[in-house]
Formats: structure tokens, sequence, C-alpha cells
């Protein structure tokens, strides 16, 4: 009986030449990641327990991105704390404002994951790094404080879901489509506590940020993880960012899996989530024309260049329909100033959109962005729970940044292919 990719990282880490699905493991860690709402909770934990200092200074990152700039004295805390904590164990990877960005952004950009590495983070969509070949998931913030002292930790090893992809996707279709019908087609505890793995010949037809996409959005389906095989993309996107040595892995031909999804990239259409959850999706062409008043670009899932050239284009000589506000947000520093080199910073201004220092404001009803009563906004993000991004009584709309961004002319859902 041979191993998933994901079995296959976790051995390693466990020192162990085979792993099976439901097996408890203690695995080495490779990054333990955090941010400005649950570092603060770890750091309480990690000096509860007695713990005087860090497993390994740079094996951590803590990345302040979720209310900042401070929107507030409590949220200014919390930075504060984070801060002292990394300034006194001297964490390299500490990233403050001016220097941060979303973090499932950031950290590959900044080359801290890699193919084959095991990676927790104190958010639940750390699975992004899965676009890499890594293994990463998120955890509780008792768990990120257990990492930091100690860089071991338990872990029961998932089953898999073999998600087949083929063909190659068509215009205005991008990997936000691909992941929303799969979470519409297997719903939101379709793949609860299992590994979603992307195989098939259209995995090699989709951008790497169309893969960061996919998997950062593996835990709206319950996945405990998404995981990609590394290829000639991988290695193009890691090369001049991950300098240390790396292991690719790849399932084995008698892998086991619990079952097999196929999709036909070809036949996808644009697709949203309608409210309240994510797997309540719909091909955009039925739903055209619902009445929104604002549009959010950006987020750890929309937020990268990519996201923003596909939404530039749309809006070059256009307007943001006047009952709508649109609000787009530059993924990280780097992603800003390449945008700002591309002109894409003046199409979006032109149009009358408002343009963000990196954040993840908006995305969970933080600031930038939040939703009176009985509003309706169509976002690039990953989540439309009830009250997720403002009132109780407001609806969030999942969507592609093709979607959203003629959704803002339109001033209602619209079909980029409109």
């Amino acid at each position: 009986m041979g191993m998933t990719m994901t079995q296959k990282i976790l051995a390693k880490a466990a020192g162990l030449d085979k792993v099976e699905a439901g097996q408890l493991i203690e695995a080495r860690l490779d990054l333990v990641l955090g941010n400005d709402i649950t570092t603060p909770v770890a750091i309480t934990e990690f000096e509860k327990a007695g713990f005087t200092q860090v497993f390994d200074r740079d094996k951590i990152a803590i990345v302040l991105d979720h209310y900042t700039p401070c929107k507030d004295i409590q949220s200014a805390r919390l930075c504060k704390q984070a801060r002292e904590f990394a300034l006194k164990h001297k964490i390299t990877n500490f990233f403050d404002v001016g220097h941060m960005g979303v973090e499932h952004a950031l950290i590959p950009e900044k080359g801290l994951a890699a193919p084959g590495e095991v990676i927790i983070g104190a958010d639940s969509h750390t699975c992004t790094y899965g676009a890499l070949g890594a293994f990463s998931t998120g955890v509780g913030s008792t768990d990120m404080a257990a990492g930091m002292a100690t860089g071991l930790l338990w872990f029961k090893v998932p089953s898999a879901i073999k998600v087949t992809l083929k063909g190659k996707l068509q215009p205005h279709v991008s990997g936000k489509d691909v992941i929303l019908h799969l979470i519409g087609q297997i719903g939101v505890d379709g793949a609860l506590y299992q590994s979603l793995e992307f195989v098939g010949e259209g995995v090699a037809s989709l951008s790497m940020d169309d893969r960061f996409t996919i998997s950062n959005m593996a835990i709206e389906a319950g996945g405990k993880n998404g995981i990609f095989p590394v290829d000639e993309k991988t290695m193009e996107y890691i090369n001049g960012r991950v300098s240390r040595p790396c292991e690719a892995f790849t399932a084995d031909p008698d892998a086991v899996y619990e079952r097999e999804v196929v999709i036909d990239l070809d036949k996808l259409e644009p697709t949203v989530a309608l409210p309240h959850l994510p797997e309540n999706t719909k091909v955009v062409s039925e739903v055209a024309g619902m009445p929104i008043n604002q549009v959010v670009i950006g987020s750890c899932t929309n937020g990268r260049i990519s996201d923003l050239r596909i939404a530039a284009a749309i809006l070059k000589g256009k307007k943001v329909a006047s009952s709508v506000r649109c609000i787009v947000i530059p993924a990280t520093q780097e992603i800003t100033l390449q945008a700002m080199k591309e002109g894409l910073m003046e199409i979006f201004l032109q149009a009358g959109a408002a343009v963000s220092t990196p954040t993840c404001g908006p995305c969970l009803g933080g600031h930038m962005g939040v939703m009176a009563e009985g509003e309706r906004t169509v976002s690039t993000t990953n989540r439309n729970f009830v009250g997720r991004m403002g009132h109780t009584t407001s609806e969030i709309i999942l969507a592609s940044p093709a979607v959203a961004a003629a959704s803002a002319v339109a001033g209602c859902v619209a079909d980029p292919r409109a």
C-alpha cells in the first residue's frame, strides 16, 4: 500500500519509513507562523508554560497583517506584544507595517515555504503553501506556542481525496472558479480532516497564483491541507527565493484515496458562492444582476499581481458604478510596487476605486470595508459566513477578480465575459 504526497512528507518529518491514514505522529516543523491576532495568544501560552526560548529564531514568522495599520487601541496593544516578543527572541522573520503583507502571500514571496516542508500557522488558511508541494495546515494558538518552543507537533495522518484536473482554463476563468466549483460539488465538510491532492494534466496549465488560490481554500471544504505536485512552474517560482535544500514528493502509484473527483477545466464557467457558505455556488450567469453595495479585490486568496492585472484589464477606461464602493488591496509591498510600475494603480484610481496598503482588514470584518446592515459585497476573499465582513444581515458573494471587477462597473453581479 503506497503513500500520498502528504503522507510521504509527514513520514519524513516524523523520521519514519511509512505512515498510514489515522496514525498519530510527532513531526519536525520547518516553519511556525502567526499573525497579530493569534500570536499574542500564543505568546501568553508560551510564557505561561514556562518556556524561555524559541526552538529556532529563523523558523518562526510573525506577520502583523489583520488589524494593521492598527485600527484601535486594542489592536495596537496586540501588535506591541508581538513586536516585543519578536525583539526579545530575535525572530528573524518579523514583518511589521511598511514591510508586512497579507501573510499567505508574503510567506511564499519571501521564500519561507518550500517543497516537502512541514508548516503550521495559527491561521486557518495556512494551507496555501500546498501550492508549492509543502504540507501546511492551520492550528490553534496553543499549538503555535508549542511549535515555537519545541519545533515539534503531533499530527493525525490524514487520508486523501484525489482531485484530477483535465483540460485548461478558458478566458475569464481562474483558480478561484476551480476551487469554488469543487467546494460546491463536495460541500464545506466534504474533505473533513483530509488532504485534497490535485493531480492530472490540467495542473500544468495552472499558474502558481491559481494554485495558491486553490490551496488557500482547501480549508473551506474542511480539508486538513491542499497540495499540488512540484513541477517546472513550482521550481521557477522558488528559484531565487529559496536557497536551502528541499525535496519534492510524488504520490505512489498505489496510494490510497478515499475517492476521486474529476474537474474538466475546459468546461468551467465563472463561478460565485452566494451567502452564507462557500458551498452555495452558482455559475455567475445564473445570478447576474443581483444589486451590490461594495466590491473588495484582495486578500490571501486573490491579492496577487495576476489578480490585480485581471481586475485592471476590466476596469481600464471604465468607472466604478456610483452605487458601489470598490476597494483594491495588493497583498504585499512587492506586489504594490509591481502594480505601480505596470500602471495598474493609475487604472484603479481613475476608475474610482480606493487602493489600500496591504491588510487582511475587510476579509474578517476588521477594518477597510466593514459593511452595515443589509449591505452586499462581491469579494475575492475566501469566506462568506454570517457577519464575516460586518453586520449579521450583510451578505458576501465570493468571486474571482474578473467577476469582482466586472461587478464593480455594472453595479450588480456581472459576468466578465459579457
